[in-house]
Parts: C-alpha cells; structure tokens; sequence
C-alpha cells in the first residue's frame, strides 16, 4: 500500500479507524492461510503493518466481545458475558471513544448503537445491515461506506484527531453477497434433490424459519452457503479497500492508525452449530488482528504468539501516545511483540459462551476444555475436550478418556476464575445471568429438550434485535 501524508499540518495524536468486523473467522481468510482468496485487499494491508496470527475472542459472541474490544478489560474487569447483557457496561469502566474524547478526540461509531458495549461515542450513525432473501442480495459493506465515507471526509475538514468505529456486518448472517460475489467460489446446483447436506440443517428447529428466511428456497447443497459466507467476506474485502483509498486519497493514511479485528468467527457446518456463531470451538474464537501505522507498527510482520481482545486498548493509547496512569486494564499493549521482545503473552485462557448456550472453559496450546453450566439445545455432552494439537478441528471429544486431564484444566480454570474474583471484588459473571437466554421467568434450563423447545430465532429482524438493546 502505497503511503501517503498530508504535508503543512501541526503535529497532533493520529487518528484511529477501527474496522470491526462482525463473524469473521481468521480461519475464511487468505491472510491466515485460507485456501480460498478471499481478502486480498485485507492481504495487501497486512503486508504494511503486523498480522496477530493467535489473536482470540475469549468471551463470545458480539456484546462481551465489544465490551473487551473497547475496554481492555477481561470478562470479570466488564462483568459482561451475554449477548443479552442485563442493563448498561459498567460505569466505573471506561470505554475506548470515552478515553479518546478526553484526550481531544472526535468519535464516531458506524453500525453499532444502542448495544451496551458500543457507549461512549460522540455521535452514531446507521446503515443497512442485514437482509433477507425477498429483499434481495444485501450489499451491506458498500452500505457502510455510504455513510463512513462521508464521515471521514467530514473529519478531515475539522481541526482535532477521529476515531471511527465502523462495524462490518457482512459475514453475519444473513450471508447475501450481491454478485458476482455469490457465485464467485461456487459452481453447481444448490437445490440438487440428490445432495441431502441441508437436511439436518434445515430440521434444527430453533434456526429453521431464520435460515428459510435468507437462504434459496429449497436448498440442498451446504457448500453453497459455505460460499456465500466466503462471497460475503470478499465482496466486503473489496469494499474495505475504498476505506483504505480514501484515507490515501485524503493524505492522512500514513498518519492514522487502522486495525482490522473480529468480534469473534463463525461456524459454518461445523460441529452442527449450523452458520452461526456460538460455541467455544476455534472457528469462533479465533480472530483477525492486523494494525497498520508506519513508523511505530512494523512492516510485514507476523506475530506467532497469543493476544486477545483486551489487548488492544493498550496497544492503541501507546501507539498514540496517551499516558493514563490512572486506568486499569487487564489488557497489554502490544508493542512489546511487534518489536519481538517478548515472544507471546498468556498462552492459557478463560473462554466463555452465553449467546444460545452457556458454558465455559479452559484454552491451552494443546488441551481445549468446554464445561456446560446447563443443558445446551444441541445435546452436546456436559463435558468436552479436545487435544488442539492431534485435532486442531475439535471433533473427537475425548472428555471420557482423559478423565486426568479433564480434572488438571478444571482446576487451573477454577483457580484463575477464584484469583480473578478476589481481584476484582466481583462474582464470576457466567454464574449469574439469570434469564441469559431472553424467555423471562425461565432461568436456567433442566434439559436440553427444554433448550431446544424454548430456543427460536425467526427472521434477520428479530436477529437485529437481539444486538442492539441490553436486557431490562
């Protein structure tokens, strides 16, 4: 990428362009390693800055991810877990934009408002970022830039640094990549009565009408939908490069710091999680990172070790040098890594899930261990285990024969989950969440038949819903 600096301005802190991206898998994209080219323009950035090869999202999915994202903090630091948090982020816990404008900066946050996690920003704006099948093929990332681009070039006129926060939405489902995206990595019949792939797909009766309501009618073939997904990652990819041209054209590239980073990943046809994103399996929780800021990011460079979301708040008050000793995080910058001098930090983590089941567990390099805290709506096992290094893609649980390790990872998560509470005077959140799942006077369910009675997404609408209000 070409670099590029606006001559004849004062010095001042740079600017930060946040490009959260919602449901990315690091896994679905050509910069970490996918086999199809699905981001080359997100490809090409990454040549310029540093590319976090082992970046995770330990608490999924959208709003406990924010509130990590934006915060620096760790789920016990935020005491958000649940998609349907209850009530605001705390107060006492400071957000990025509300650091920023301290410090002088405008901010502005495109496509996430009214979450818990997205408070703070001086101004929100909106953009159409969902879709159906009656309405058409969705073109949500050049949605996004009809606003953010005007946006940017408003900043540009004014006199202090921006922060804009643009939310991404098109590998979310609905998955509508217009064309030639759709059939940019598909080649076949996708309601071939012969392919009968869609069938337990389309028999989950919690997701059913929500799938019915964006996918062809009468789909058979999953590789299509696993294409649209990819058609959707590459079709915003293509988008995110006028971003990155208007910023260049603007001559403030070089001078702003930009981060490419997931909320969390998605499952596809994976562990019959079924084109969303919950579960703690790696397709969730791992996440591109990638920061570009010439001078103080190095060029080219793949970080091999462990980072996480509560990671880059410190990392972004460095690079524009803002010195607040009077904030906590549980987050570090990481700088430290980008110059190699330190080669990871934690390799071993807490990881949570209360989306449409709520569990948690315990990540090592080796060992991954998935504990329910009650009966989930797929009929899961209470207790699963998987060696990442003999089967990095998490299908043979081995809870029942490694009943010692099942036992270590236990207690070295309780143990941590104990120092995190007398550290922050706080409760486990994953233990009081109440009706986490929006069916008030439920509580927790007994069985997963209950789960799978009471569990029910209907249309993108209700989806949309989901994220942008907290509980009461």
């Amino acid at each position: 990428m070409a670099s590029s600096s606006r001559k004849g301005t004062r010095k001042r802190r740079p600017n930060i362009v946040l490009l959260a991206i919602d449901s990315l898998s690091a896994g679905h994209m050509s910069s970490y390693g996918y086999d199809r080219l699905t981001t080359p323009h997100m490809d090409r950035f990454a040549q310029g800055g540093t590319l976090f090869e082992k970046n995770f999202s330990p608490s999924v999915p959208t709003t406990p991810a924010y509130a990590s994202m934006l915060t620096g903090r760790d789920c016990f630091g935020t005491q958000v877990v649940a998609l349907r948090h209850k009530g605001p982020l705390r107060a006492e816990v400071p957000t990025l934009p509300e650091i920023l404008r301290e410090e002088g900066y405008e901010t502005t946050c495109v496509g996430f408002s009214g979450n818990p996690s997205s408070r703070g920003f001086d101004n929100y704006l909106t953009f159409p970022g969902w879709g159906s099948w009656n309405e058409g093929r969705s073109p949500k990332a050049q949605n996004l830039n009809d606003v953010a681009i005007p946006e940017l070039d408003r900043f540009v006129k004014g006199r202090k640094p921006f922060f804009l926060f643009l939310r991404h939405m098109d590998p979310h489902a609905p998955y509508l990549p217009p064309a030639p995206y759709e059939r940019a990595f598909y080649h076949g019949n996708e309601t071939d009565p012969k392919n009968k792939s869609m069938e337990p797909v389309m028999d989950f009766k919690p997701f059913c009408d929500f799938f019915a309501s964006w996918m062809p009618p009468g789909i058979t073939d999953k590789e299509y939908v696993i294409a649209q997904y990819d058609g959707a990652v590459a079709y915003m990819d293509a988008c995110i490069q006028t971003i990155f041209n208007a910023l260049e054209a603007q001559g403030i590239l070089d001078e702003t710091i930009v981060v490419i980073n997931g909320d969390h990943g998605e499952t596809l046809y994976d562990h019959e999680c079924w084109f969303d994103h919950h579960g703690m399996y790696d397709n969730v929780l791992h996440v591109p990172l990638i920061i570009r800021y010439p001078g103080k990011v190095p060029a080219g460079t793949r970080v091999k070790g462990f980072t996480q979301h509560k990671d880059l708040v410190p990392t972004l008050l460095e690079l524009a040098d803002i010195q607040r000793t009077d904030l906590t995080f549980e987050g570090r910058s990481l700088l430290p890594l980008m110059r190699g001098e330190l080669p990871s930090y934690e390799s071993e983590f807490y990881i949570t899930e209360c989306t449409w089941m709520r569990k948690h567990g315990w990540r090592t390099p080796q060992w991954k261990l998935m504990v329910a805290l009650e009966p989930d709506f797929h009929f899961k096992p209470a207790v699963e285990l998987y060696n990442l290094i003999e089967d990095p893609l998490e299908n043979n649980n081995l809870a029942e024969s490694q009943p010692a390790v099942v036992a270590m990872l236990r207690d070295r998560m309780n143990a941590w989950i104990t120092k995190r509470e007398s550290e922050t005077g706080f409760p486990n959140p994953m233990d009081h969440q109440g009706d986490w799942h929006g069916h008030e006077g439920v509580g927790p369910f007994k069985t997963s038949q209950q789960a799978y009675d009471t569990m029910h997404i209907g249309d993108p609408t209700q989806a949309a819903r989901l994220q942008s209000k907290s509980r009461d």
